[in-house]
C-alpha cells in the first residue's frame, strides 16, 4: 500500500500527463467535439487503478461522442502513462464524466430565481426609514 502522500501525488501527476494528452496527444476527432478537462483523478490505494473524471462542456450529443472517443482511447493513454509516469506497474484507467459543473450552475440557476421571485420586503423597511429621514432634514 502507497501512503496517502504518495496517492496524491501520483493522483496530480496523472491529471496533469492526461490534462496534456487531451490537448495535443489524443488524435481521435470524437475527443474534440466538446470542449474537455480533467477535474479530478482518483487513484486506488495500490495504484492499480485511476479513475479519470473530465468535464465535457457542449451538447449531450457531443458528450456521449466524447466519453466513447474517450473509452477507445483508454489503452494509448494507460501506454503513454507508462512511458511519462515511473511507477512499477501503469494503473489501468477509467474515464467518468464529471457532471458537478451543470449542477452547480444548476443550483446557482435556481438560487438566483428564488432570490428574484421572493417579494423585497427588507428593502421596503430600509426606504421608509430613509424618507423619514429625509424629511426630518428638509425641515
Amino acid at each position: 500500500m502507497a501512503t496517502n502522500r504518495r496517492v496524491s501525488r501520483v493522483a496530480e501527476l496523472i491529471k496533469r500527463e492526461v490534462s496534456q494528452m487531451l490537448l495535443n496527444g489524443i488524435k481521435d476527432d470524437r475527443v474534440g467535439t466538446g470542449m474537455v478537462s480533467v477535474t479530478d483523478v482518483d487513484v486506488s490505494g495500490d495504484l492499480q487503478h485511476a479513475k479519470i473524471y473530465v468535464s465535457i462542456y457542449g451538447t449531450d450529443e457531443a458528450k456521449e461522442e466524447t466519453m466513447a472517443g474517450l473509452k477507445s482511447a483508454t489503452g494509448y493513454v494507460r501506454s503513454e502513462l507508462g512511458a511519462r509516469v515511473r511507477l512499477r506497474r501503469t494503473p489501468e484507467v477509467i474515464f467518468l464524466e464529471d457532471r458537478s459543473i451543470e449542477r452547480g450552475n444548476k443550483v446557482l440557476a435556481l438560487l438566483n430565481q428564488l432570490n428574484h421571485d421572493r417579494p423585497p420586503e427588507n428593502l421596503v423597511a430600509v426606504e421608509d426609514s430613509t424618507d423619514q429621514n429625509d424629511q426630518e432634514f428638509s425641515e
